[in-house]
C-alpha cells in the first residue's frame, strides 16, 4: 500500500484510508504483502501507546482480576448467594469478571476462534464478497468500524453478524464458519440467561428481571483478528473504550494483549484456557443509574500473532425495530440516588458511537444521556 502524499511532501490522510478501504483485504492484506513498516493512519500518537504499554502491569499491585466459579450454582447451600455476592462486587468494582464451569464444551469454544480464524485467513476474492461499510447489514466484514471517524486506526480486522433480534437467514453467514456460529448461538444464548439473572439478584431485583426488559433480545457477534504487528509500539490492536451493550461475552484465544482499566491503572488480562471474560457495557451502566460500571478495555498490538477473539455482545443494532425505551431502574432511584440519565434507545447510542469521534480517555459516550 502506498502512502498518499502529495508532490509538496504534505500528506493526504483521508487518501490513504481510501486506498486501503478499496482493497477490502483489511489489515491481513497489508501483512499478506509483507509489509515492514506501518501505513500513516495507523501510527498514533508515539507518546501515548508508549507511556501507556508501560504503565500497564497486574501484578505491581496485589489485585487480582474477579474470577467467578459457576460450577456450583445449582447447589444447596450458600453457594449460589455467594456467586452473586461476587457478581455484586466485580460490576460494582471492575464492570469485568472472568467466568469458569461454565458448561460450555472447550470442542465448541475451539471451533468457534478456529472458525473465526479461517473466515479471516480464507481466500481474499471470497472474503471481499462480505466486505461493507453498511452498518444496517446483518453480516459484513471490514478493518475497523469508525474508520473514517476515529483519529486512530488499530490494526485488526473484524467480522460483524448481528444474530438476534429477528430471524437469521444462515445463508447470510459465511460458508466456512456458519455452522459453528450457529451452535455456538445456542450456548450463549444458555449463559446470557445465566448472567443476566445472576446480575438481577445482585441488582437486589427478581432474577428474570433483566431478562423481561429484554436485555437479552439483541446478539452482536464481533470476530476480531489481530495479525502480527510489524512495529507495534506505533498502534493499538483496539483502543481503549467501553462496550455499548447491556454485557458481552467475551471468547478470545491463547496469545493474550487484553487490558482493562481499574483504579487508575491498566491490567493484563493473561488468558485463562475455558475461561470467558464478562464485560458489562454502557446500557448497563445506563439502567443501573452508575451502580455496575461499563469497563474501559483495550488490545496491545503485538509482534506475535494472530490473536482471534469472539465477542456476543448482548445489544441490539440501528435496526428501526428496535424502539424500547431505557432509563435508570426505577428500583434503583431514590430521592437520595436521583436518575442520571434520561430515556433514551439503545439504537440511539449505537449509531453516536459508529458516527462520532469520540475519546474515551477523556469522557464515555454516557454523557450524551446525561440529565
Amino acid at each position: 500500500m502506498m502512502e498518499a502524499d502529495h508532490e509538496d511532501g504534505s500528506y493526504d490522510r483521508n487518501k490513504e484510508l481510501k486506498l486501503l478501504d478499496e482493497t477490502k483485504a483489511g489489515v491481513k492484506g497489508l501483512v499478506d504483502a509483507a509489509l515492514t513498516k506501518l501505513p500513516k493512519i495507523f501510527v498514533h500518537d508515539n507518546h501515548k501507546v508508549n507511556v501507556s504499554s508501560s504503565s500497564s502491569s497486574s501484578s505491581a499491585t496485589n489485585v487480582s482480576i474477579p474470577v467467578i466459579d459457576l460450577g456450583s450454582l445449582h447447589e444447596e447451600g450458600n453457594s449460589r448467594h455467594e456467586i452473586v455476592q461476587k457478581v455484586k462486587d466485580a460490576g460494582e468494582k471492575w464492570g469485568f469478571f472472568q467466568v469458569l464451569n461454565h458448561k460450555i464444551p472447550q470442542s465448541i469454544l475451539d471451533e468457534m476462534l478456529d472458525g473465526m480464524r479461517k473466515f479471516h485467513e480464507q481466500d481474499a476474492e471470497v472474503k471481499r464478497k462480505f466486505y461493507s461499510r453498511d452498518i444496517t447489514k446483518r453480516v459484513f466484514y471490514n478493518t475497523n468500524f469508525n474508520f473514517y471517524t476515529t483519529s486512530e486506526v488499530n490494526w485488526r480486522d473484524t467480522l460483524y453478524c448481528l444474530l438476534a433480534p429477528g430471524p437469521l437467514d444462515p445463508h447470510q453467514l459465511p460458508s466456512i464458519c456458519r455452522d459453528v456460529i450457529i451452535e455456538y448461538l445456542d450456548h450463549v444464548k444458555k449463559l446470557a440467561l445465566t448472567l443476566l439473572e445472576l446480575l438481577s439478584e445482585a441488582l437486589g431485583l427478581e432474577g428474570n428481571y433483566l431478562k423481561d426488559i429484554d436485555c437479552a433480545e439483541g446478539i452482536f457477534m464481533v470476530g476480531n483478528y489481530y495479525p502480527p504487528c510489524p512495529q507495534p509500539e506505533l498502534t493499538w490492536g483496539l483502543s481503549a473504550h467501553t462496550d455499548m451493550g447491556f454485557v458481552t461475552i467475551l471468547l478470545q484465544d491463547q496469545v493474550g494483549g487484553l487490558q482493562v482499566f481499574h483504579e487508575n491503572q491498566w491490567f493484563d488480562i493473561t488468558p485463562f484456557p475455558d475461561a470467558f471474560i464478562i464485560i458489562l457495557g454502557d446500557m448497563m451502566q445506563l439502567i443501573t443509574n452508575d451502580k455496575f460500571m461499563s469497563a474501559k478495555h483495550r488490545v496491545v498490538a503485538q509482534k506475535v500473532g494472530p490473536r482471534v477473539s469472539v465477542s456476543c455482545s448482548l445489544r441490539q443494532h440501528v435496526q428501526d425495530e428496535c424502539q424500547r425505551m431505557y432509563e435508570p431502574i426505577k428500583e434503583l432511584v431514590t430521592k437520595e440516588n436521583p436518575p442520571i440519565y434520561k430515556e433514551m434507545k439503545m439504537p440511539d447510542l449505537v449509531k453516536l458511537v459508529y458516527t462520532t469521534k469520540l475519546d474515551y480517555d477523556v469522557s464515555s459516550p454516557l454523557k450524551h444521556f446525561r440529565l
